[in-house]
């Protein structure tokens, strides 16, 4: 059986990166992995400083979609190491989800969107559910740091 998430106030809901789990990172807080992710895309220019302190995940998105802004070079070699690392600070540093992602055991975790093919599955199931992947191995090091 899979696990199926993508909305903050669902069963799993916990496990989206626009939910409120804060945590530490590069010497700075973060509201929520979303808001580290997106400002990762702007490293080292003003937008990073200026994504971390908006007031929504929501916000961080939109702004962290921005084409208008400089997007760093290397983001499409970058981006899943990102996302792996926010979610591992996400779930190591907030112990009431980090027991919700154990006790999923060897499920597969898939985030149920329509509209994301690479982060999620997509409309039709056909998408790369990358943020599922990650959540995977992150339970997989937890676990093993577990035992």
């Amino acid at each position: 059986m899979a696990i199926y998430f993508y909305r903050i106030n669902d069963g799993y809901g916990c496990f989206s990166n626009f939910a409120r789990y804060d945590f530490q990172l590069d010497e700075k807080k973060w509201m929520t992995s979303e808001h580290y992710f997106q400002a990762q895309k702007f490293c080292g220019t003003e937008y990073e400083e200026i994504i971390r302190l908006l007031d929504s995940p929501m916000k961080a998105a939109e702004m962290g979609r921005n084409r208008d802004l400089p997007l760093r070079a290397d983001w499409e070699q970058v981006k899943d190491d990102i996302m792996r690392k926010a979610v591992l600070a996400k779930f190591t540093q907030n112990d009431e989800i980090k027991d919700i992602l154990l006790s999923t055991n060897k499920e597969i975790i898939i985030e149920k969107t329509s509209n994301d093919y690479y982060w999620g599955c997509g409309k039709n199931g056909s998408g790369k559910n990358m943020l599922g992947i990650i959540l995977m191995e992150v339970r997989e090091m937890l676990s093993t740091n577990e035992d």
